[in-house]
């Protein structure tokens, strides 16, 4: 277990582009008040980029400016830690040692406020959409990711132009309950890595709730997107459990 000591901050699903400035300005003026309040800790939990096709990609100038940004806010003192979303996770060591952050598996679980706290993108838990899975079990292989990165650069930018499509395409023929994560999945998660508190994104329904466990309850904080006119980070420290508010 991963022991957080003083402040951590978390946020996910930025899904930070060149096409939107707006965002990255956001993000910015975040990454300045986490060092300017001393925060310990920040952990990205997937879905930093819009999209990630590959470290050999860093030196595309708004890469480079994200990954300026990250290491900015490392270099102050911060520890910084990702786990990959569905849209970046080809981010490798090569990015993270530029941007001086620490990738993460899928789940990590880390005693942050005297609390065993489970960490995830979200993705795993929304097991009632089986084509996602599907898709997500091939696109993590090993044999796709190595095709996939040995394409030159241009083709694999029109490829994941043409995923998003069809990903836009597919969900508007799924309600908003088989994209949400499954209550027995959390449950599950949660017991296995004896937890007693989750925090992930990826469902862009942002919200609370306590989770009634056969050994007790756990509570569940799920964060908001930042792409949609609002945004927001969860805050661990002495004092407690706190949302932040980062809409504008």
């Amino acid at each position: 277990m991963l022991t957080i000591a003083g402040t951590a901050r978390f946020v996910s699903d930025l899904h930070l582009r060149a096409e939107r400035p707006d965002l990255t300005e956001r993000f910015a003026a975040f990454l300045a008040d986490t060092a300017v309040s001393g925060v310990d800790t920040l952990f990205i939990l997937g879905d930093l980029f819009e999209y990630w096709i590959g470290d050999d990609d860093l030196a595309d100038p708004f890469n480079a400016q994200v990954c300026k940004l990250l290491r900015g806010l490392a270099d102050h003192g911060t520890r910084i830690f990702f786990i990959a979303g569905n849209r970046d996770f080809l981010i490798g060591e090569t990015f993270a040692a530029a941007a001086g952050i620490s990738l993460l598996g899928e789940t990590e679980t880390v005693g942050a406020g005297g609390t065993a706290t489970l960490l995830m993108h979200g993705d795993t838990v929304c097991t009632d959409d089986i084509p996602y899975q599907e898709f997500r079990q091939m696109v993590r292989s090993t044999e796709w990711q190595a095709g996939f990165l040995a394409r030159p650069l241009p083709e694999r930018r029109a490829e994941v132009a043409s995923l998003r499509r069809r990903s836009a395409d597919a969900m508007l023929g799924k309600t908003v309950e088989i994209m949400d994560a499954n209550a027995a999945a959390i449950r599950t998660a949660l017991t296995a890595h004896g937890c007693t508190r989750l925090i992930h994104g990826h469902t862009h329904r942002p919200g609370y709730e306590v989770i009634p466990l056969e050994s007790g309850s756990a509570e569940r904080w799920v964060l908001s997107d930042w792409d949609t006119g609002r945004g927001d980070a969860l805050e661990i420290s002495a004092a407690g459990v706190r949302r932040i508010d980062l809409s504008r």
